[in-house]
């Protein structure tokens, strides 16, 4: 979040493919300093280690002897409120690495970040930093040096006192690795201005509110299980019903588009992997491969598109043939590490929107921007207001390596996705270092109705992979050419997407996709039998309407259907019963009053048929 005037300034990168308006990159790298010199000043024996400016704030981590407690911090943030009232400077100097080494003496995780800069390395952000390319420099504010890069503010009368604060402390490993000692890290949040801040933490406690881990639970939508395994989620009915109402909606969207829809087994010998090139690359995110008796490794599928490839090659392909869209909603599994995983966003089984286009060169730009369109069709049925495309390119020092060693086509299909997204006037920005290891890709991020950004898509290319499969087709002129090949996976996997719908519309889902849309609530017992006609009805024609005949009270029965976020309540007494009616009311509280059934129905169908928002 930034203000708008700050949305024309100029911007710096950080972390990986991040960026951020430089003068707030400079307040935020400033406080991370200024916390350090606080927390020393009340912990002397702490170890500081690194500080960068994150998305929204700051952090610092530190070795010392024990946790931060609450009281620690907010010791801690209101010491950092007097340095920055007292207008100090901050002060870059270039060092020796003898002069280095001697201030940071007494500090190991110091002393290895300054071999990082002078002999090869790492830098904070975990980017790769080359020997003696950097120049050593410390900053220094009050009584606090730091060996840093910077940049900072010139004076901390730049920093707002009341447009900060610290939000929490963790553990942390040294580096991110957790064979390196645990530290302790203090994060901050930090914006340009006191209401920004506000506004902040406003959007974070309607995020805790719209949490998909607490409110898949309420809802009775996924649940995880230890006897099972973490980062494998079991769908509960209600879960089920949305997986099947996004598939049927993909499967619709790709048969009018002209996919064809294959399935493929969970899975392989090692040879397809090696062949595929994936192996290389993947094995530490691929389960552990299992061994047969007569010798042979097969390894659960971590990715479709090998697959694929095998159904592309079963038969010979004219030119007349292209472009070939082959779809399939399949399961893959990826061993992510258990610290990674996190509720239905990284998870170890997922189902995979995905597919893969077989097309010639000059059918490319037609069949990637096709895909694009994919993603826009899909966010105006979501109400997906804001999203950004990334054109995630290679790197040169990565060829052969990180990414398949071929600078031309590298070069050639980079400027064939740039042009395309230029042609189609398709705003993105670029990204170094980022792409898949076969080709350039548009990666897809997001921003729910809060504006919480998740990753969501990608659109790639992949100029390598065919020819390792020996994938052609036959052209006008005769001859054999090895095809284009696109994956694409606009609504991502189903554990990912259900995750951000569960939070963009805080379990609140369009009538189409709630898992049930109706629920009839008799006011007594003698209308449970009407009720249950009407249900029966309601189903046969397409609505997922089921009757609450328990026996509690009808307001304690509508608060209930209230609570699981069902769209309409049906409520049924003598009147509604005598005259073929419904009493309808809205989850949100609305009353619609008594319609003919006939009425309730064509309305609640209106609203399935269009994918409509609104109830």
């Amino acid at each position: 979040m930034q203000s708008q005037a700050l949305q024309d300034e100029p911007m710096i990168a950080y972390g990986k493919g991040k960026q951020m308006p430089l003068s707030l990159y400079k307040k935020r790298h400033s406080l991370a300093h200024i916390l350090a010199q606080a927390v020393l000043e009340f912990f002397p024996d702490a170890k500081p280690t690194i500080g960068p400016p994150v998305e929204s704030g700051f952090y610092y981590d530190f070795a010392v002897p024990r946790p931060f407690t609450p009281e620690d911090l907010q010791r801690i943030e209101a010491r950092m409120r007097e340095i920055v009232k007292k207008h100090v400077d901050f002060v870059r100097r270039e060092v020796s690495e003898e002069e280095a080494r001697a201030l940071f003496k007494d500090n190991p995780f110091k002393l290895e970040l300054i071999d990082g800069l002078v002999r090869g390395g790492t830098d904070e952000y975990g980017e790769k930093t080359d020997a003696g390319a950097a120049v050593l420099s410390v900053y220094t504010q009050d009584t606090f040096t730091d060996l840093c890069r910077g940049p900072h503010v010139e004076n901390t009368r730049e920093i707002h006192p009341d447009a900060f604060c610290l939000s929490q402390s963790s553990g942390a490993y040294w580096r991110g690795d957790e064979r390196n000692p645990m530290l302790q890290r203090i994060y901050g949040l930090a914006f340009d201005t006191p209401e920004e801040l506000q506004r902040y933490l406003h959007l974070q406690e309607e995020a805790r509110r719209r949490d998909h881990r607490k409110l898949g639970a309420e809802l009775e939508i996924f649940l995880f299980d230890e006897e099972i395994g973490p980062g494998l989620p079991l769908w509960q009915p209600n879960g089920g019903v949305i997986i099947e109402q996004l598939e049927a909606l993909a499967k619709r969207v790709e048969e009018e588009a002209g996919y064809e829809r294959v399935r493929t087994p969970h899975v392989t010998k090692e040879s397809l992997f090696l062949r595929s090139g994936h192996l290389p690359y993947y094995a530490d995110s691929m389960y552990p491969p299992m061994t047969l008796e007569d010798g042979e490794r097969y390894y659960l599928k971590p990715m479709n598109c090998p697959f694929h490839h095998k159904i592309y090659a079963a038969k010979p392909r004219s030119y007349r043939d292209l472009p070939i869209r082959l779809a399939e909603y399949g399961t893959c599994y990826r061993y992510e590490q258990s610290g990674e995983l996190f509720g239905l966003m990284r998870v170890r089984s997922m189902q995979m929107n995905d597919a893969h286009i077989y097309c010639t060169e000059e059918q490319f730009e037609q069949e990637f921007l096709g895909v694009v369109n994919l993603y826009l069709r899909y966010f105006a049925i979501f109400g997906i207001e804001k999203y950004v495309m990334r054109l995630s390119l290679h790197s040169e020092e990565g060829l052969g390596k990180k990414y398949v060693d071929n600078r031309e086509l590298w070069l050639k299909t980079e400027d064939m996705v740039r042009n395309a997204m230029r042609h189609a006037g398709v705003p993105f920005y670029e990204a170094e270092n980022e792409a898949a290891f076969y080709g350039p890709k548009i990666d897809v991020q997001i921003y729910s109705a809060i504006g919480r950004e998740f990753t969501l898509a990608t659109n790639q290319v992949d100029f390598a992979v065919p020819a390792r499969f020996n994938l052609t087709y036959v052209d006008r002129d005769g001859r054999e050419k090895t095809p284009l090949c696109i994956h694409r996976a606009p609504l991502g996997t189903h554990e990912r997407f259900i995750g951000f719908l569960i939070e963009h519309f805080a379990g609140a889902f369009p009538v189409w996709l709630a898992p049930v849309q109706a629920v009839l609530i008799p006011i007594a017992d003698r209308h449970v039998e009407y009720c249950q006609r009407v249900a029966a009805d309601l189903r046969h024609q397409g609505i997922r309407a089921r009757v609450d005949d328990g026996t509690e009270r009808m307001q304690n029965k509508i608060r209930k259907a209230q609570m699981m976020k069902i769209p309409y309540m049906l409520v049924v007494g003598d009147k509604e019963q005598q005259t073929s009616a419904v009493a309808v009311r809205l989850r949100t509280g609305e009353d619609l009053k008594a319609m003919p059934v006939e009425a309730f129905v064509a309305r609640a169908k209106e609203k399935i048929q269009t994918y409509a928002l609104d109830l």
